[in-house]
Formats: C-alpha cells, structure tokens, sequence
C-alpha cells in the first residue's frame, strides 16, 4: 500500500528515467527504499551478498545496455562496500547512480552508530554527491543526479538518511525525460586543417586506437586504408577496432603483443584516436596528435604536436577530401611482417604437446573457449593473467563485448561484471572469466547467481596462484612469495550450494565442458586446475626487466601464444593493398 513517503517519490522518478532494477544488500537505514521497491510496479531489488558487486553489476549493466544502472548501499559500511565498485563504473564511464544511505539526519555529526561522512568518502569517485537534508528536495536532487550520470556519463551519488526517506513527499515524482550524453562533439575548422596538415607532411604514419573509436570502425579503417597505416590498439579498444581489420598489428603494454611497438616507435607521425592509454612509457614521445571527445585527455599521457577535441568518428570524416591517399605500402608491409613473425615466434608455446600437458595450459583453455563461445558473447574478465588470456584470445567481431576493470584493475570484478550483463543482456551468453584468486574474494557471488537462477558460465582458471602479481615481482627480481594458496576444489563449492558443475584436469575434456555449460539454459561453472607456470611476458620489455627475470629463477616464463589472431595476421599479408 502506498504511503506517499519520499522513498516511494525516488523510486517513481527513478521509473520515470528507465530503471527497472536496484542492485545492493537490504537493511537498517536502506529499509524505506527497500520497501517502496517492493510496493511498486516496475522495478525490483537485485539481492547481492556484497555492495560492491552491486556497483560492479550496475556498471557493467550500464556499459551492455547504454541506460542509467542503479545501485544502493545502507548507511556506514554498506557505504564503504559500494567504493570499490563505483570507481570501476566512474573510470570505466559507465552511467550509474549510486543512493548511499545515511544515519538519522539529527544524528550526523555526533558519532553515532556506523556514521561516515558520504559527501567526502565519494568525492574521489565523483563530482556529484548530495544530501537530502528535507523532503522538498526531493525529487529535484534525484533528477540532478541521474542526469549528471548519464550525461557525463559517470556515477551521482544521492546520500538519503532513513528518516527522511521515510517521510511524508512533498509533491509528485519527477517524470521529465533524461538526456543521455549522445551529442556528437564536431572539431573546429581549424583543428582539421591542422591535423590534415600534419599527416600531409608525414612519410610513416600509425593510428593507435582506444575505446573512443567505437562507432567510427568504417571512419578509421577508411583513414588506414588511405594512409597505409598499421593500426595499433589498447586494450579497451581491442573489441572495437581488431574485427574486420587488416592493418592490425596488435597491443603494446603489460598485455602486449605482436608488432603495435615497434609500429608506433617507427612512425613519423603517431595518431592517437579516443584513447587514454596510461603506460606512456610505451608510447611515442614525439611527432604525436591526438584526437578525442574530451580535452581533458588531450596531451596527459605525452607531449603532442597536436590536441584535436571532437568525436573521433566526426574527426575523421572532417579530414575526407582534405588528405592524399597514398601509395607506399613499405612501412606498412614491414609492420604487417613484424606482427606476423612475433605471433608465429610465440605460438608453440601452447601448441606443442598440449594434450598431454598437465595442469592445462591456460592459454589452450582461452582458446578453445573463444572457439566455442557463441558470435555475441558477453565476455566479463578478472583482472591479472586473465586479462593477458582476453586480449591475446578472444575474437572481437563486432557483436561480442569484452568488460573488464581495464582503467581501475581490481580484482574480483569478473562475477559480478557478469551479474549485471546478465540482467542487461538476457538473450545473450554471459560468460565469466574468472581467477581463481578473484572469484575467491567474491565467493559468495555465487549463491547470488543461483539465487536469480541467471545462466551464466563461470570459468575458473584455477592456477592456485596470483599468476600476475608473480609475474610482477619476477619483472623485479623478487622470488615469489605469499602468491600461492591450497589447492581448492571450486566445482565442489558451487555444487554444494545448488550450481551444476563441471571440474577439468585433462585437456583433452576442455571443449567438451565448455560445449556443455555453453548449451544450458542454468548457472554452470566450470573448474579448470590449470598450470600456475605459465606466465606471459609482455611483446616489449626492456634490459631491466630481463634481469629481473633472470634474477627470480624459479618459475618458467612462457610467452603466451595468440590463438586465431596468427591466422588473422597472415590473412593480413596476403590482403594488404597494393600500389
């Protein structure tokens, strides 16, 4: 039954903008909120185990759908469990709305049972964060707020206290449209000039692509043909630009592979395109332009010969009739070379004996998974070795989605990433990569997953070890320590808590688990004990680090192979344009 109470007024405003669902852990000072969700038609309460796996779901929600996602954490610790979460959403621009829960508003400021101060423990996750201190201010503050989050996008934070959540509304819901932030931003006139003067003058030239190229593939690989320029991308970038794409020559970073290094050190010109990649020790230092929605991002990574606001898309149709195309195909073909010959100078390391090789190569497993996965998988990815098997494995093709805390780099963000897709894109597989190290930090996530009955595939690369942070301490010469952990059976784990299972310790049963969890309609998991040996080192590394591994003596350092891309790479060869 209605009772006309603030939190009934959010929750209607929060219908009125597209949200059909709130992602957090009831109680205490969340309990008006809790219960006018429950009153009203049209939304419901996703029980998570944990706040900040809401806030991973709801920005993973946000990223598959494009909409406004919605997460809630009660007052004091339910506050500090949606942090970790919500900086993944902010540095992932995801739009979410985060309603932090509050002490009785008479009793802020003395101290009392489970007090924070909201307004400061999120000012670094995001530049709104409001008190409701009198129900007249709502709806206003929630209209603010969910338009500042879809229109940056990014997270709003609305702190609400219990006891005016539930008072007495002071007026209607807000039910005014929202604007999502999907203006085109349009160089200026003189941006383009110089930007077409500056590719006019350069011999060698690389485009080095971020998540900003997406929905300007044509635009750059029409910009790559006319230049004969090698494409390069980071890894948020991969799933937009690598499909369909015959001058690419892979990633640089810690992740990196193939030819994107030297491709980028051997131009005369490096174009940067919607990308904010932060390991500049890798980029370019001169001869650098860069192009990007934001002129915030302009030039922060490395000196630039030019900074060009506007949408990339925009951008590079702006330069069409303004630009020669060319005929050299010399550097181009080199690079195209380069990438092809590391691909194929790595690709044995998870080749030979493979199906007699025990605990399972990992790189085999991401493989096979890729393989077996459908066209328009969601793909959500722990952070450490797994993204290493992401960005070396899966094939992006245009209708896939990569997602993982790629800028932010926390663990644990896989399962829950896959809760929100699941919810966003229920038509499509969801598949979880996790580690074994992330997924045991988030345990419980598990339970919410059968909970909701959602029917995604959990893969546990099941190492016993922090591979990533074992690689990190051999780059410095450090012998591995407290990086190791008792083997654990997770299969078991999830069948003892009503998930069907599937445990794999012999390659030669991979593709068959794999076609099985990947053909039902129900949560499955899928435990592969794989090798904690096999490590991946990056396709640049420098005399220091080469020490250092030499230095750790211990462990065995595989470069790990690149799947189908060495059979994209040699496509690449025999189809480049020529004069």
């Amino acid at each position: 039954m209605s009772r006309n109470t603030v939190a009934e007024q959010l929750v209607r405003t929060l219908i009125s903008a597209g949200v059909t669902r709130i992602y957090g852990v009831v109680g205490d000072s969340l309990n008006p909120v809790v219960d006018a969700v429950h009153e009203i038609d049209g939304i419901e309460w996703i029980h998570v185990r944990n706040e900040e796996t809401a806030a991973f779901a709801a920005s993973a929600q946000a990223q598959v759908d494009g909409g406004l996602a919605v997460c809630a954490g009660s007052c004091g610790p339910g506050n500090t469990h949606l942090v970790q979460g919500l900086y993944d959403a902010q540095r992932s621009g995801a739009p979410v709305l985060a309603l932090a829960s509050h002490i009785p508003s008479h009793q802020i400021g003395t101290g009392f049972f489970q007090e924070t101060h909201p307004e400061r423990l999120f000012a670094d996750v995001t530049e709104f964060r409001e008190l409701v201190a009198h129900p007249k201010q709502m709806p206003r503050l929630a209209r603010i707020a969910i338009q500042h989050a879809l229109g940056a996008p990014g997270v709003a934070v609305l702190v609400l206290p219990g006891d005016i959540a539930g008072e007495k509304a002071v007026g209607p819901a807000d039910t005014t449209p929202v604007t999502a932030g999907n203006a085109v931003s349009q160089p200026a006139e003189e941006d383009v000039e110089a930007l077409a003067r500056r590719i006019e003058s350069a011999d060698r030239i690389s485009l080095f692509c971020g998540a900003g190229v997406r929905d300007a593939h044509p635009e750059v690989m029409d910009l790559a043909e006319r230049l004969k320029a090698p494409v390069g991308h980071t890894l948020r970038g991969k799933e937009w630009i690598q499909y369909d794409n015959p001058y690419d020559v892979g990633m640089i970073g810690l992740l990196g592979y193939g030819a994107c290094y030297d491709a980028l050190q051997g131009a005369d010109l490096t174009i940067l395109l919607g990308c904010d990649f932060p390991y500049d020790d890798f980029l370019p230092k001169r001869n650098v332009v860069q192009v990007d929605h934001d002129p915030r991002r302009l030039g922060r990574r490395v000196p630039l010969e030019l900074g060009v606001q506007g949408d990339v898309g925009a951008t590079l149709r702006a330069l069409q009739g303004r630009i020669r195309e060319r005929t050299d195909v010399r550097f181009l073909d080199e690079m195209l070379r380069r990438h092809e010959r590391a691909l194929t100078k790595v690709v044995d390391a998870y080749t030979r004996n493979i199906e007699h090789h025990t605990p399972i190569h990992p790189e085999y497993v991401a493989g096979i998974l890729d393989d077996v996965a459908p066209d328009d998988t969601v793909f959500t990815v722990d952070t450490g070795m797994n993204n290493v098997w992401a960005a070396r494995y899966l094939t992006p093709n245009g209708r896939r989605r990569v997602i993982g805390s790629f800028t932010h780099g926390t663990m644990a963000n896989a399962l829950p990433h896959a809760i929100g897709a699941a919810y966003a894109a229920p038509e499509r597989r969801i598949v979880s990569m996790s580690g074994d190290g992330g997924l045991s930090m988030l345990l419980g996530e598990l339970i919410t997953v059968v909970q909701h009955r959602l029917p995604i595939t959990t893969v546990v690369f099941d190492n016993s070890s922090l591979g990533m942070v074992r690689l990190e301490m051999m780059v410095d010469g450090m012998p591995a320590f407290q990086t190791d952990h008792p083997p654990v059976d997770y299969a078991a784990i999830a069948k003892a808590i009503g998930m069907r299972s599937i445990r794999v310790e012999r390659p030669t049963d991979v593709r068959a688990a794999f076609e099985d969890a990947l053909s039902a309609d129900e949560p499955v998991l899928v435990d592969v004990v794989t090798d904690p040996n096999a490590l991946s080192v990056p396709s640049r590394i420098t005399a220091g680090q080469v020490t250092g591994f030499a230095l750790s003596a211990g462990r065995t350092v595989l470069q790990g192979g690149v799947g189908t891309m060495i059979d994209m790479a040699r496509s690449n060869l025999r189809n480049i344009p020529r004069p």
